[in-house]
């Protein structure tokens, strides 16, 4: 929920032309993480709660990806994408670890 807060705030600085392109796309994506999460720990099945966490695992990448474009664009800045690129790699090893609880259950 982190991220999304994070995201949702460098978002809003993005040139109105953006609102229902770039905007919109990468604050979908953030969204999905936390929900694909949330989502995987309703399930019953370990296989099903790994699904929805390589669900999220693949958002969170969309995420990085669409913050490169921002960075490209010249909607943020270097240390913006820095801090936001370091918070992702410690979600990912978070993601990662929690998978691999489920599929040690498995």
């Amino acid at each position: 929920m982190e991220l999304v807060k994070r995201v949702y705030q460098l978002t809003e600085s993005f040139p109105s032309s953006e609102r229902h392109g770039l905007t919109n796309q990468i604050q979908r994506a953030v969204i999905s993480i936390p929900s694909n999460i949330a989502e995987g720990m309703g399930r019953f099945s370990n296989k099903e709660r790994i699904h929805f966490l390589e669900i999220a695992n693949g958002s969170l990448m969309e995420v990085m990806c669409q913050l490169e474009a921002s960075l490209l664009l010249g909607y943020i800045s270097q240390q913006q994408f820095d801090e936001q690129e370091l918070f992702i790699s410690e979600t990912t090893r978070m993601l990662v670890a929690l998978r691999k609880t489920f599929e040690d259950k498995v």
